[in-house]
């Protein structure tokens, strides 16, 4: 199995900036693509970005401010990161990291760190 652990959320005025961590521990090598989402109040959750291999994506609400990336020093998708800039007030959310893996059952999730952006 896989266990994440996220880190890095906080409280940022808007126009700031804050980096998310998500680390996976286990199965590592069975994962083939880690994910951002975030749920605000009130709200659906929503996919915000993934790192699908050495491939990064994004939803259109957060392209051109948000960065996806990995720790390319390790041969598996262990740890990613999202970069958030230019942060605005309906960025604040809990954002949670998925693994999509070739396991039963093929998704985990962490327990998800809180981003407000507050003035």
């Amino acid at each position: 199995q896989v266990q994440l652990v996220e880190s890095g959320g906080g409280l940022t005025p808007p126009g700031g900036s804050l980096r998310l961590s998500c680390v996976a521990s286990g199965m590592i090598e069975r994962i083939y693509a880690m994910n951002w989402y975030r749920q605000a109040p009130g709200k659906q959750r929503e996919l915000v970005a993934s790192m699908i291999g050495n491939s990064p994506h994004y939803e259109d609400a957060v392209k051109g401010r948000f960065i996806v990336s990995r720790d390319s020093t390790t041969q598996y998708l262990q740890t990613v990161y999202l970069q958030m800039n230019r942060l605005a007030i309906e960025d604040t959310a809990v954002y949670s990291c998925s693994a999509n893996t070739h396991l039963n059952p093929p998704t985990y999730w962490g327990q998800g760190t809180q981003v407000t952006v507050s003035s």
